[in-house]
């Protein structure tokens, strides 16, 4: 007769983990009193299927963190909480942080080392006006640091809400252009953790089986479409896609053209003949051939990544981040630069940490920022995720195989095109007018205005209030 399979370390050390954790928590969180006695060794053993030696292993932790104390004969007690010896960290964030960080374990990891700080996280809606919802969380005292990226940072600026977070002093060590992101009047107010370029994320099996070339740095959107349309067979599988509103996605095409948008003295900017008029006819021209852009409506870029892990897509513009959903999969796939059309640019997106400058808890909301760009932290986020890591020293390191992690032949691509990497900002519109531009393309993309209208109406928006409204931008 076969022996059952014995549990594996890995899976052991996960379930005292979660034991240890879930009664930190209770304690921290109020659940458990002071006084109050914890399950019994051979409950618990029970329900986390454990040896008693190893629950009285986890209880010895809880000790060490002068939480319980064991008293012989009668069970584990816990203390009572002594003023000022621990607090908990309020720590805002978005729903697709614990992807792009690997956040659980991070915030396991930090937890084992300061065993006196719990950090709560508070999702924080991504709702339309989310500047204002930021603000909200941070002026009713709901967060004590929050993560952002580079255009919840512009916004910030734009509309003068900067004053809600703590100056930081700059990281040599990190990417230069991460901090940038977060620089405003050569003050530093976030800490980069994770950044990516807009890259083209492509389908190697589906290439091979049409035996064309695997896209490379050479290649114009014209390429792009040509074998895009050699990949297409119009029922199941689509050569392109992307989902052209993300502000992530069509912003590309105005930072290829190597153009700004910059009205005269008068507020008056002429778009037609311009290498932007261009671009934004070249998206129009993706979005509405049917050839190798499929017609499903889509809600966001999520929609995009499912599309191409069931293979229906062959190529598709993304993220490192978002290849996190990939990497746990046998999908065959990898990386190239995007496709350009005048300039070989791309979209540079960078995700940190910031603090509130009012914070009651200042000093522990620190420590966890600084913690997340530690070396520590982001050589776990490296090890882990597909997400690229701001810290320089650790981001260049060779990494090894890891077992679970689906990692692109060509990871590496990052470091050689960063000489094209472009944030939002540089097409010098504030947020204001960024938001008017893309509602106005909107309505072009769809074919309810033409060339012409289209000119005319970019033209009367920045006469009624310029590329930057009147706001200071970074």
């Amino acid at each position: 007769m076969d022996q059952p399979e014995k549990p594996s370390r890995r899976s052991f050390e996960a379930r005292l983990l979660g034991m240890v954790d879930r009664l930190r928590s209770d304690i921290y969180e109020g659940r458990m009193a002071p006084g109050q006695y914890l399950p019994s060794e051979k409950v618990l053993a029970e329900e986390y299927q454990l040896s008693n030696k190893s629950v009285r292993k986890g209880l010895d932790l809880l000790v060490k963190e002068q939480l319980i104390v064991k008293i012989d004969r009668v069970g584990s007690q816990v203390l009572e909480c002594i003023p000022g010896s621990r607090s908990t960290i309020t720590f805002g964030i978005t729903s697709s942080i614990e992807r792009d960080f690997g956040l659980s374990a991070l915030l396991d990891d930090f937890h084992s080392l300061y065993p006196d700080k719990r950090v709560k996280t508070v999702l924080m809606k991504n709702v339309p006006d989310h500047t204002d919802n930021m603000k909200g969380y941070l002026e009713q005292e709901k967060i004590d640091v929050f993560t952002l990226n580079n255009m919840d940072f512009q916004n910030l600026a734009d509309y003068g809400q900067l004053h809600l977070l703590e100056p930081l002093q700059a990281d040599g060590d990190l990417y230069r252009f991460t901090e940038e992101a977060f620089d405003y009047d050569q003050t530093l107010y976030a800490k980069p953790v994770v950044f990516s370029p807009i890259v083209l994320a492509y389908n190697r099996k589906h290439f091979r089986k049409a035996r064309l070339p695997e896209p490379d740095s050479s290649w114009t959107w014209d390429d792009c479409l040509f074998y895009a349309a050699q990949l297409t067979d119009g029922k199941d599988q689509f050569g392109l896609y992307f989902y052209l509103l993300s502000d992530n996605r069509w912003p590309v095409f105005i930072v290829q053209s190597g153009m700004k948008f910059e009205p005269d003295e008068g507020n008056s900017l002429e778009l037609a003949g311009t290498r932007l008029m261009e671009c934004i006819r070249l998206c129009k021209r993706i979005a509405t051939d049917s050839q190798v852009y499929p017609g499903y409506l889509l809600e966001s870029s999520r929609d995009v990544t499912e599309l191409f892990l069931q293979e229906k897509i062959s190529m598709i513009m993304t993220t490192y981040m978002a290849m996190n959903d990939f990497k746990e999969t046998d999908l065959e796939f990898d990386v190239s630069p995007l496709p350009y059309q005048y300039e070989p640019r791309t979209l540079l997106t960078v995700i940190g940490a910031a603090l509130y400058k009012n914070s009651k808890n200042k000093e522990s909301a620190r420590l966890l920022m600084n913690y997340l760009t530690s070396e520590r932290a982001q050589t776990m986020i490296h090890e882990r995720t597909l997400s690229l890591i701001a810290r320089r020293s650790i981001a260049e390191l060779q990494l090894e195989p890891r077992q679970g992690i689906n990692r692109p032949s060509r990871f590496a691509l990052f470091r050689e095109i960063m000489s094209s990497y472009r944030l939002h900002r540089e097409m010098n519109l504030s947020s204001t007018a960024f938001n008017g531009l893309r509602q106005l393309l909107k309505k072009y993309w769809w074919g309810l205005m033409d060339d012409e209208a289209l000119c005319i109406q970019v033209n009367e928006m920045f006469s009624r209030f310029g590329a930057n409204d009147d706001v200071s931008k970074p």
